[in-house]
């Protein structure tokens, strides 16, 4: 005791010398918008004012718009609002509802608002219908932010604030107050290392699933690099008026620890998704142990210390597809108490915040005996706040009773490892929240995104943070055709433009099939192999539920004739990616027919080598040109991907060697052996080219040998062969044969795939 007592006194007077502390805004700052006005409409910098008042008798985020009065000085839109938040809502509403232009993912188009601003005329007073508009999944840190530079995160951050979201999750930097906290405690610089994992694989180091780095030691160089980052993107949410969730002590520590401190209470978790023990297993001290509570007033005292009393929302997850220890109620319940109690010991304040993912994945295991116990450990229901992380498709609040009583979120998740494919259920994420919003003893207090990816389908997430400021479900035909006049700003907006969206909307986007609900993932990105690939269902479905013919190919014929009736759309960055992006699924879905033939030929009696070779030749074909497609838009480039990872470290060779490889190991094999094989696979301008078209060359060509050679097939000969493909391209370099940047014109390249394949 007398060792951790003076361990104690050691973390607090060492709390406050060990980073730099910066203040946060005040409440009543407007300043972050003024600066957000002028640096996405630097034309109209002096166009709006905004007002922070009370005008709203609701606790809920109130904006009201209208037109300047001549006594208001120089400004012409007059904003006032309730919070930071609501005001930049309410100058979203303007910019889209009056000034007819949005922000995307893929680039800010605000400055094109018109040099006459429209009138508001009549006054435009509108309320958030819940307390929180949520943003994040721990993993989109990963598979989308993961060589972000705060270029990338103004961006996005501009894109959250705008449309609401006021309660962002901030992991970046985490690794920078940890590595202290393991110092202090005595862990050497060996030890926390061995402990830490790559920069593309952080996410599930801080779940406690993995632990350690494959490919070479986290360097201090990142570490120190993502905490500066993290002030920024910290320093940004605040002055957009979005309180951050910040990270906490998970209770997650290297395996030495036990060394330092034999008598602490430290388990081993369970193994991960059949990684060897070495890279998880992960040891977690468990929350009634004393050194527990220290451990985290010392990180939660350093994180204050760093970024200063931003927030008193800490994001802190135990059992994220890492199973309990006991199952026992009371020890579940122990173990949620001690940990709120270590939070609140830290910060009197503190609200506990998890990802329900859990009570889901786990669901046999999270009866709901466990979870009420679990739950129960937390005293209050305003104490926590659960993400019902997918509630979209498996919703568990109704299982769980508005989760006893505690404050959750509803949340879309609909990506999982940054997938690529049409799907979306539009009637489902309008119509359910409000539902479960309205509910007999409904404790929702959120509505909020939780992909684990960012890669298109941005319609179905727009239109939930848009559903978060309105009681009635919003009407799909209406949503879409303003949608889709703000997408591709023109003069004259062909009417083909909106009726290919209209398609969309309903088929592609209002999905009915209970067993595929989430991206589709197209079978080219998988392993190669005679069975298995297609008709998959469940969150991770390569099932295509619509029929390309009367979906896809209407929609990209429409558009393609938009491109010829107004050729300044051709201009537009937007209408060039979905050009893309439809044709890119034509393809993607045409090759499940290419690959059934190839099957149905290797299997049929009457096949030779020769008619499988014959039976090939399109499926690799249309392979090269679905990259001859993507490397067109810089959007869909690989190059971007790794060029974003080589470009943080600072001309040192050999770290941007290890970056480059976390970078492109994650979207193949996701782990040193294939542990994960293709689960964050892309449809990306060279990695479909220089990764999916060999694998599958050689798929080929193995069972056009089989038939030569009258040998049977060997699934575990295709499966080696495909493993060592991915090992030997995770260690390439780009660059040293390929280009950097696009290559062909999409428009001349979508319409001759369009004239090859519908």
């Amino acid at each position: 005791m007398r060792l951790l007592a003076s361990l104690k006194s050691t973390f607090l007077l060492a709390a406050v010398a060990c980073v730099v502390s910066t203040s946060a805004y005040p409440d009543d700052d407007v300043s972050g918008l003024y600066a957000l006005v002028k640096r996405r409409m630097p034309n109209h910098s002096n166009a709006f004012t905004f007002n922070l008042s009370t005008i709203a008798s609701s606790d809920l985020d109130t904006f009201t718009i209208r037109d300047a009065s001549y006594d208001e000085g120089d400004a012409e839109i007059y904003i006032e609002c309730t919070t930071l938040s609501a005001c930049a809502r309410g100058l979203y509403t303007y910019v889209t509802e009056f000034g007819g232009v949005d922000i995307w993912w893929t680039g800010s188009r605000l400055d094109q608002l018109p040099h006459k601003l429209p009138t508001v005329n009549k006054p435009v007073t509108r309320s958030s219908i819940v307390p929180y508009r949520y943003f994040f999944n721990t993993v989109t840190f990963d598979y989308t932010a993961a060589f972000y530079t705060f270029d990338d995160w103004s961006l996005l951050l501009d894109w959250l604030a705008l449309r609401g979201v006021n309660l962002p999750l901030a992991w970046v930097g985490y690794e920078y107050i940890l590595v202290e906290v393991f110092r202090e405690a005595g862990l050497t610089n060996t030890e926390i290392a061995d402990f830490l994992s790559g920069p593309a694989f952080q996410a599930w180091n801080r779940f406690g699933n993995i632990q350690g780095s494959w490919g070479g030691d986290l360097p201090t160089q990142w570490i120190d690099d993502q905490f500066a980052l993290q002030k920024q993107i910290i320093s940004r949410m605040v002055e957009l008026g979005m309180t951050p969730v910040l990270p906490s002590f998970t209770g997650f520590v290297p395996h030495a620890l036990h060394n330092l401190y034999p008598n602490t209470s430290i388990v081993n978790g369970s193994q991960w998704n059949s990684f060897p023990s070495t890279y998880t297993n992960d040891s977690f001290l468990e929350p009634f142990d004393p050194l527990f509570a220290i451990l985290q007033k010392s990180f939660i005292d350093k994180q204050t210390a760093a970024y200063g009393s931003v927030s008193h929302i800490y994001t802190l997850d135990q059992y994220n597809e890492n199973s309990p220890y006991s199952g026992d109620p009371t020890y579940l319940q122990n173990v949620s108490s001690a940990t709120f109690a270590s939070l609140r010991a830290a910060d009197p304040e503190a609200i506990w915040l998890m990802q329900g993912w859990l009570f889901f994945s786990d669901e046999t295991f999270w009866t709901t005996e466990r979870v009420q116990a679990y739950l129960g450990g937390i005293p209050g229901n305003d104490s926590m706040i659960i993400l019902d992380l997918y509630s979209e498709a498996q919703p568990q609040w109704e299982r769980l009773s508005s989760y006893y009583g505690k404050q959750w979120v509803w949340c879309e998740l609909h990506d999982y490892g940054g997938n690529m494919g049409f799907e979306g259920n539009f009637v489902n994420v309008t119509a359910e929240p409000l539902r479960a919003l309205t509910s007999p003893g409904s404790s929702m207090v959120g509505m909020g995104l939780t992909p684990e990816g960012m890669e298109g389908n941005e319609i179905i997430y727009d239109v939930l943070l848009d559903q978060a400021w309105s009681l009635t479900a919003i009407n799909r035909t209406l949503y879409v055709s303003s949608w889709v006049s703000r997408r591709y700003y023109v003069s004259d907006l062909p009417s083909s433009a909106v009726n290919a969206w209209e398609i969309l909307g309903a088929t592609v986007y209002s999905n009915q099939d209970p067993s595929s609900q989430a991206t589709v993932k197209s079978i080219l990105e998988l392993a190669p192999a005679l069975s298995g690939l297609v008709n998959r269902t469940g969150h991770h479905p390569t099932l295509v539920f619509y029929d390309t013919d009367t979906t896809i190919v209407p929609a990209l014929q429409m558009l393609i004739q938009a491109g010829y009736e107004s050729k300044s759309l051709l201009n537009i960055p937007e209408f060039k990616y979905d050009l893309v992006d439809v044709t890119r699924q034509l393809l993607a879905n045409r090759f499940i027919t290419l690959y059934e033939t190839l099957v149905a030929t290797y299997t049929s009696n009457a096949s030779s080598s020769a008619t499988i070779a014959a039976a090939g030749k399109p499926l690799l074909q249309l392979l090269r040109d679905l990259d001859e497609l993507l490397l067109t838009d810089n959007y869909f480039l690989l190059a971007n991907w790794i060029s974003g990872a080589r470009s943080l470290s600072h001309g040192n060779a050999s770290y941007a060697a290890f970056l480059e490889y976390n970078a492109r190991n994650q979207i193949t094999l996701w782990g040193p052996t294939g542990e994960i094989n293709d689960y964050a696979s892309k449809q990306w301008g060279g990695l479909v080219g220089g990764y999916y078209v060999p694998r599958w060359k050689t798929f080929i060509d193995y069972l056009v040998g089989t038939k030569e050679n009258g040998t049977a097939y060997n699934a575990t000969v295709v499966t080696n062969t495909m493993l060592v493909i991915g090992e030997q391209w995770d260690t390439q370099t780009w660059g040293q044969m390929e280009k950097w940047g696009t290559v062909g014109d999409s428009w001349s390249v979508v319409q001759a795939l369009a004239t090859k394949y519908m």
